[in-house]
């Protein structure tokens, strides 16, 4: 039997800052299938985008802005093959920064095993080949 990976999550925190100027659009129609590709995933990604009011450092003067992209997958996967997706996000989402901000953004990746407790409904899932 081969084994298979369902549905990723991905929730991508960003500063409010960059609402006008960050083409989330853009973004997901390449992260998505990067993610699917790199982690073997089938079925569909769901990814929530979530503008924030945060503070980066303590300087003054120009605001730094940040993205925070956390992947949920189901369990299996090697630490190894996470590290380099959240490498493959980092650079994605950098290309995606507008010009003008992206020398002043602090950008991080999480790749994360979701909970056993994970539960979908519905559920796109077919049963596994055998």
């Amino acid at each position: 039997m081969r084994e298979r990976f369902f549905m990723p999550h991905l929730t991508i925190d960003y500063s409010s800052q960059l609402a006008d100027s960050f083409d989330r659009g853009a973004l997901i129609k390449e992260l998505h299938p990067l993610v699917l590709e790199e982690t073997g995933s089938t079925g569909v990604c769901k990814t929530f985008f979530r503008p924030a009011e945060a503070h980066v450092g303590d300087a003054t003067g120009e605001e730094s802005v940040f993205v925070h992209v956390e992947i949920g997958l189901m369990p299996g996967r090697p630490d190894a093959l996470k590290a380099h997706l959240s490498e493959s996000v980092l650079a994605l989402v950098a290309r995606h920064l507008p010009a003008d901000r992206a020398d002043r953004a602090f950008v991080s990746v999480e790749v994360r095993d979701l909970a056993e407790s994970y539960r979908l409904t519905p559920t796109a899932r077919s049963p596994l080949d055998t």
